[in-house]
């Protein structure tokens, strides 16, 4: 999240490289695909962060002596805890009149924003920021509550530091630990498409995401950042301004191409892509305070500034307004080129509400202190009449809208409800039916009459699948009864193999399989290819697409009907279709079905099977030399 102090002497082109960070963020939640590593916007943030608090500090060492700690905290209390307390007033007023699964969990991140731990309490709580679909509303607050611990201990470990006599020590200790830091989320987040829970706790831990705030501090340590450079005005144009500029051009280049190569879900983010992007806004912020760069006046023109100014406002109201308009436009295609419009709708209302909140609350309390609240201080009788107002309504929304969201939240989501059916129906035993042993290779089968042929009854088909799969259980259940369901939450299609081996191992392996994944992660297509290797050709694979509002699924999908185009026993049940009008029949999350939507999941498969049993039968022509082959 932004920086939130301003040195005495202003840093050039500070306002656009918040402007540039706020944008990718904005464009990593708002616009599936646009900036599919636009979460590095974050890191921008903390690595400006870093080096904005430091600066501070060591300038007012050493021009006053010493450091006022309290006086320290008191300016950031100032400047984060009025934006913020507006924010989660109104969020929660408004989650309370909509209901439903944005209020699951909200105790907790409530006291996670209270308290600036956010990020330890989603870490406790086994919240997955790699799950795009989470309607968490302030699952974005993990990153101000790293920064506030920083800023708690940083100036502390700052006072030992400043006692060192020769600057390289000084730089050293930031280093060394940003070092650490950077190698332990690498080794600790491990492959996220096998474990997203430790990758999740490993991105959201201040221990191995801290790595931005020590290298920002490192930096302020070992340039002097505060000593008055020559204005780039007066400097005069060199080879050496030429290379600064072409190297800060550089330097927001590579933060681009890491914005559209990066995705949270693989291990490149964690094993160096993130790091890079720290040493590449490092290495910007150098460049931007070069007394000969003129990329810094680029930086500093009027638009950038302006949102720089506001991106702190920006970063907090945006997720949850996001959360709360899809929410309440539950028939709105997250997935689809629809969420483009609910991406455009979300920033438009977070533009106003943090223009609003930035003149009306932030910047009078931030200028004239907490007393403005009150209506005492210097402003003209108009604006404070206006200011009091507003931090009336907000006091007053604060307690109520906190109040009527902890009371109205449900226990669980309306997806977790509907995997715990499917889950509850397998356990009774409904699809336990032993398999029966294979009949004639398929090809070899011919229909049993005219038209369409029957279907495969349920003992005949073992299906394999997650989430989605375990909440359509019961329909499945009812359509084809005897059929065996192998289902389980957060499964991922590079598990197939390894699943289909135990099944045949186990003589549970049926003629007809049925593979419904790739909902949770990106699929590698030689997956597909060693799980029909091991089903052989004596048995038929029906492919289910996938259906949720994540990055992944148009990849997912066209891997899956691509797949099912190449080999004639192979064929695509095409639930993404089916769904994609009736996207009211899933839960809250775009992903699970209900019952009438388990009926079209079932439907889907159902359709899938049929276009086996209907397969004409193959002609051997060796065998049969009286037969003539076509032309």
């Amino acid at each position: 999240m932004p920086s939130t102090s301003t040195p005495p002497e202003r840093l050039p082109g500070l306002d656009g490289l918040r402007a540039l960070a706020i944008a990718l963020v904005l464009a990593y939640h708002l616009f599936p695909g646009l900036a599919p590593g636009g979460f590095i916007g974050v890191d921008i943030f903390l690595v400006v962060s870093g080096y904005l608090i430091t600066a501070l500090l060591v300038h007012e060492h050493r021009t006053a002596g010493g450091i006022r700690l309290g006086r320290f905290w008191a300016r950031r209390a100032r400047r984060l805890l009025p934006a913020l307390a507006v924010v989660v007033a109104v969020v929660c007023l408004t989650a309370a009149a909509i209901g439903g699964d944005v209020l699951v969990g909200i105790g907790w991140q409530l006291l996670g924003v209270a308290t600036f731990s956010a990020n330890w309490v989603a870490i406790a709580q086994g919240s997955s920021y790699l799950d795009g679909t989470s309607p968490e509303l302030f699952r974005h607050a993990w990153s101000l509550a790293v920064e506030e611990q920083f800023y708690l201990l940083w100036p502390l470990a700052l006072l030992v530091l400043l006692v060192l006599p020769r600057r390289w020590l000084r730089v050293t200790l930031p280093v060394v630990l940003a070092v650490l830091s950077a190698v332990g989320l690498a080794m600790l987040a491990g492959d996220p498409g096998v474990d997203p829970a430790a990758a999740s706790a490993a991105y959201l831990s201040t221990l191995t995401h801290g790595f931005g705030l020590l290298l920002g501090a490192a930096l302020a340590l070992a340039i002097e950042p505060l000593g008055a450079p020559v204005s780039a005005a007066a400097a005069p144009r060199s080879r050496s301004g030429v290379l600064v500029d072409a190297a800060a051009v550089l330097a927001v280049a590579g933060l681009a191409a890491l914005a559209l190569v990066l995705a949270i879900d693989t291990a490149a983010a964690y094993r160096g892509g993130i790091a890079s992007a720290a040493l590449l806004t490092g290495a910007l912020i150098v460049g931007l305070r070069h007394p000969a760069s003129r990329t810094a006046r680029i930086a500093d023109a009027a638009l950038p500034r302006w949102l720089g100014e506001r991106s702190y406002g920006l970063y907090l109201w945006h997720w949850p307004v996001f959360v709360l308009l899809a929410a309440a436009l539950p028939a709105v295609d997250r997935g689809g080129p629809e969420a483009w419009l609910l991406g455009l709708g979300a920033l438009a209302i977070s533009l106003v509400l943090t223009a609003l909140s930035y003149r009306y609350i932030e910047q009078p309390v931030r200028r004239h202190g907490w007393r403005v609240l009150l209506g005492r201080g210097v402003l003209p009788r108009p604006r404070r009449i206006a200011v009091v107002a507003a931090a009336a309504l907000a006091a007053v929304a604060l307690v109520g809208g906190m109040t009527l969201a902890v009371i109205r939240a449900p226990e669980r989501s309306e997806a977790a409800a509907l995997i715990a059916a499917g889950q509850a129906a397998l356990d009774g035993g409904l699809a336990s039916a032993p398999a029966v042993p294979l009949r004639l290779p398929l090809d070899e089968r011919r229909p049993s009459g005219p038209g369409t042929a029957p279907l495969p009854s349920g003992d005949r088909i073992v299906a394999v699948g997650d989430s989605v799969m375990l909440a359509s259980a019961p329909q499945l259940q009812a359509r084809f009864p005897g059929i065996a369901i192998d289902a389980a939450v957060s499964r991922q299609m590079r598990q197939a193999t390894e699943i289909v081996a135990a099944l045949d191992a186990a003589g549970a392996l049926r003629e007809y399989v049925v593979l419904g994944l790739g909902t949770n992660g990106s699929i590698d297509p030689q997956t597909l290819h060693d799980v029909r290797r091991l089903l052989g050709p004596d048995r038929a694979l029906v492919l289910v697409s996938v259906q949720a509002p994540r990055g992944w699924i148009p990849g997912v999908n066209a891997h899956l009907s691509a797949f099912a185009d190449d080999y004639r026993n192979v064929v695509l049940a095409d639930w993404r279709a089916v769904i994609a009008p009736r996207l009211d029949l899933l839960a809250g999350d775009q992903v699970h079905p209900g019952s009438a939507g388990g009926r079209l999941y079932a439907g889907a498969i159902e359709d899938a099977l049929q276009e086996l049993a209907d397969l004409p039968e193959l002609v051997d022509y060796d065998a049969n030399p009286e037969l003539h082959r076509p032309r």
